[in-house]
């Protein structure tokens, strides 16, 4: 017990100053963002038209920023050894695809058909669900490296973690909408899935591997770990801070235009991102497994593939629809809900010592 609170000081001591006070720093940046979508419109609409297959291009860069520091961090020759221990594969598999998207259906249908029925008119219940049913059926793939780093999950795992889930959710998002809402015309964004594979895992990943071949091989070793390594020490929580005003810069209309109905959109999304990360999380304890596996392994299940979601809520339901809306509002609500699984990760790492 005594070890373990020192291990946590010193923990806590290493924080950088905007990791020590990140949920203060998350909560100025997204009101920032709110008022520059109000006083200052012109701001989000120029970034708006740097888009491409529904990727924003601004917020893509800013994401690589947080990605590139964990993936310079992988030794390459890890990701074959991560290959050979399949439980947290098993366990992000599983808790991904054949749970959370029937429990995001069952949790998101409760509530807009039985707890808010006097309060959402059944045509726009039934649009909410269809958005929470493709927030469910589409895990995350780029911001978990960001969960990940934060929870100092091991990155080559993760890396494998997130190059299966990407394999299964080409084959597996397009039938299980489908099922889940009964419609048979699904057309999935194929450009935006693999500008997102493409901008969020291969560039970073490429960028990580030949910075770190090339200065380990003119500087050495240890003056990467030591030395260059520190130089991205607040890189990933500055991105995510700045990618923080230009959602909520965007989105700034809809949250001033819809407090009542986001509101009640949050509640099913946010019980059901704890309720994901518990099961794969409590699992992956139950199988003793690594925390630097088991966080990660959670994150994945918890966190959305948002640009995914809404890109096919807007192709199947149109731009102005609920079942959009309700995919916007999975974006609002992820960032600050995520934090809060990071910090419950970090305060139970005691709970997996001596996993191997």
């Amino acid at each position: 017990m005594c070890n373990s609170k020192i291990s946590e000081k010193k923990d806590n001591q290493g924080l950088g100053f905007f990791s020590k006070y990140l949920t203060v720093w998350v909560a100025i940046c997204i009101a920032a963002g709110v008022l520059i979508g109000q006083a200052l419109p012109v701001i989000p609409e120029t970034l708006s038209r740097f888009e491409y297959a529904n990727v924003s291009i601004p917020v893509a860069i800013l994401i690589w920023l947080m990605i590139y520091p964990m993936m310079l961090k992988i030794d390459f020759s890890s990701i074959i050894n991560a290959t050979k221990k399949p439980k947290g594969l098993i366990v992000t598999c599983v808790t991904n695809w054949l749970i959370k998207p029937f429990t995001m259906y069952a949790i998101a249908a409760f509530f807009f058909y039985v707890v808010f029925k006097a309060l959402i008119p059944a045509e726009l219940a039934k649009d909410y669900l269809a958005g929470a049913v493709l927030l469910g059926a589409a895990p995350c793939t780029a911001m978990v490296f960001v969960w990940s780093h934060l929870t100092k999950g091991d990155p080559a795992y993760t890396l494998v973690q997130v190059a299966v889930n990407d394999l299964i959710l080409l084959v597996a998002f397009t039938p299980i909408v489908a099922f889940l809402l009964g419609v048979s015309d699904v057309t999935v964004p194929y450009d935006t899935l693999f500008l997102s594979v493409v901008l969020f895992v291969v560039i970073p990943l490429l960028g990580g591997y030949l910075s770190r071949k090339y200065i380990i091989k003119s500087k050495g070793k240890e003056y990467f770990e030591n030395v260059f390594l520190k130089k991205f020490d607040n890189i990933t929580v500055i991105g995510l801070l700045l990618t923080l005003v230009i959602i909520f810069s965007f989105q700034g209309e809809i949250i001033i235009n819809n407090p009542l109905h986001i509101a009640l959109i949050a509640v099913p999304l946010t019980i059901q991102t704890f309720f994901i990360f518990f099961i794969s999380y409590g699992w992956a304890k139950a199988w003793k497994l690594k925390h630097d596996i088991a966080a990660p392994a959670g994150m994945i299940g918890a966190s959305n593939f948002f640009e995914l979601a809404v890109a096919v809520a807007i192709s199947l339901f149109g731009l102005e629809s609920g079942a959009a809306l309700a995919t916007v509002v999975g974006v609002l609500v992820e960032v600050p809900v995520m934090l809060t699984l990071v910090k419950i990760a970090n305060n139970t790492r005691h709970w997996f010592e001596g996993n191997k």
